[in-house]
């Protein structure tokens, strides 16, 4: 837009009208000066009188030529144009004393979000900066404190200026505790809009919560803590219920128990973020335990169907039966430690606070199978477990997908597994996703990590199995 604007105001159109009015004034002004000059040259002062209007029509140019620059319709020069109406300066002009702005070209969006002193005119200068930097400004967001503002600003930047750059730039304008971030399309939604959406998803599903927290806070890392651990003993894990803010941890009560703590390194949060994170988690509390209803029906193979759902704590029963069919070496497997702790754990797992659940049960409504996606701070786990008897059917490969997918869904950039090294069915459930796969091992123990920020080698595999939705 600032482009355009001064390519249209450096190309006005030429009046003719005005050419030829002011060359019939010159000569007119010719005629009438032959006229005088013979009028008085046969007079005995008449040389003196010429060289007296000689001086008196040169004053009288100058004044006009000074008057003509002073009210002329042409563009301002680029000096003016930047510093006084704020506009950048044109392709290969600059400010004195102003960084040259880059050419036309290709533009990326950043984040940026910094402190000026709440004073009239700081942020004015802070805009005027960025203008001559070239700089589109797309949203701008401000978050008044006790002392200062914090203005948080959506940028379109010339690809060819550094962050460095513009940091430096943000400093000399006044502001302070500047913090830069790439940003996408995404972040070009305004806020009550971005708002509004994540609370429709913490409403529809429980398992949102974690997630719209860490969308509306940018980078940062959300831990789950439990009031009760998994072995039954207090954690001693509680916050009041207004919350608690310091600088860059604030602790959010959880409905169902415990802490929610938001960390995140370097950029406090403004009292604007913790009313709104409070606002999603007494939203969460309201709505009390709720899950997406939605089913869908596979037939395997042999002709048997199954049906694939989410799963919550309302599940706990059917799946302690589960446990109990499954043999010592499938538990061993999958939760890498003593067998007999493994129910304590299903109370955790099948919480919509740590992360979402697929279960898989047959027609007569029998458990057999469960998969978890687990938040892990920044991080994301995967795990399975399915009952011995419908083991090598395909089932596992079918739920990690599943969880791939929501893992892609919530904007997780890979996904990791831990499991043992002769758990030869969880590596080929890993290996059929066909993502970039890392592999490390640590005294017996597999972690196979799945890169989803990457392309995949193909889409992600389709069982075969026929599938209708209930």
């Amino acid at each position: 837009m600032t482009d355009v604007t001064s390519a249209k105001s450096a190309h006005r159109p030429h009046h003719w009208r005005r050419d030829v009015i002011e060359l019939a004034a010159l000569f007119t002004a010719v005629a009438v000066a032959d006229a005088i000059a013979n009028l008085i040259g046969h007079q005995p002062d008449g040389p003196y009188l010429l060289v007296a209007s000689a001086v008196a029509l040169t004053a009288t140019a100058a004044f006009h030529t000074w008057w003509a620059r002073r009210h002329s319709h042409a563009p301002p020069p680029p000096d003016a144009t930047g510093a006084a109406a704020g506009v950048a300066p044109a392709a290969g002009a600059a400010a004195p004393g102003a960084p040259v702005s880059a050419a036309p070209g290709e533009t990326v969006l950043w984040r940026m979000r910094t402190t000026v002193r709440d004073v009239p005119g700081s942020l004015a200068a802070l805009c005027t900066v960025l203008a001559r930097h070239g700089i589109d400004i797309l949203t701008l967001q401000t978050h008044p404190l006790a002392q200062g503002t914090v203005d948080e600003f959506l940028l379109r930047v010339p690809a060819s200026l550094p962050a460095r750059e513009l940091s430096r730039a943000v400093a000399d304008a006044g502001g302070s505790s500047t913090w830069t971030e790439r940003a996408d399309a995404h972040d070009l939604v305004d806020a009550p809009t971005r708002v509004l959406g994540l609370a429709t998803r913490t409403a529809l599903d429980a398992a949102e919560l974690p997630l719209a927290l860490r969308q509306l806070l940018g980078r940062c890392t959300i831990h789950s803590l439990p009031a009760v651990s998994v072995t039954g003993r207090a954690t001693g894990e509680t916050a009041p219920v207004e919350g608690v803010l310091e600088e860059t941890v604030m602790r959010l009560r959880d409905p169902s128990g415990g802490v929610i703590t938001v960390e995140r390194p370097y950029l406090p949060f403004t009292p604007t973020e913790f009313a709104r994170a409070r606002a999603l988690v007494e939203l969460d509390a309201r709505l009390g335990p709720r899950l997406p209803r939605g089913e869908q029906v596979l037939r395997l193979p042999e002709g048997d169907e199954i049906t694939v759902r989410r799963a919550d704590r309302a599940d706990l029963e059917a799946a302690v039966g589960m446990h109990g069919r499954c043999s010592e070496q499938t538990l061993r497997l999958r939760y890498h430690g003593p067998v007999r702790d493994a129910d304590r754990y299903l109370d955790h797992l099948l919480s919509p606070r740590f992360g979402r659940t697929l279960a898989v049960q047959t027609a007569s409504g029998r458990l057999v199978a469960l998969g978890h996606l687990l938040w892990d701070g920044d991080e994301t786990e995967v795990a399975l477990l399915v009952e011995d008897e419908w083991q090598r059917r395909g089932i596992g490969s079918e739920l990690l997908a599943r969880l791939v997918a929501l893992a892609v869904e919530a904007g997780c950039e890979n996904v990791y597994a831990v499991t043992q090294a002769s758990n030869t069915g969880m590596v080929a459930a890993m290996r059929s996703l066909s993502l970039p796969l890392d592999y490390q091992i640590e005294e017996g123990t597999l972690v196979i990590t799945a890169r989803l920020a990457a392309p995949p080698a193909r889409s992600l595999p389709q069982p075969p199995y026929e599938q209708a939705e209930r």
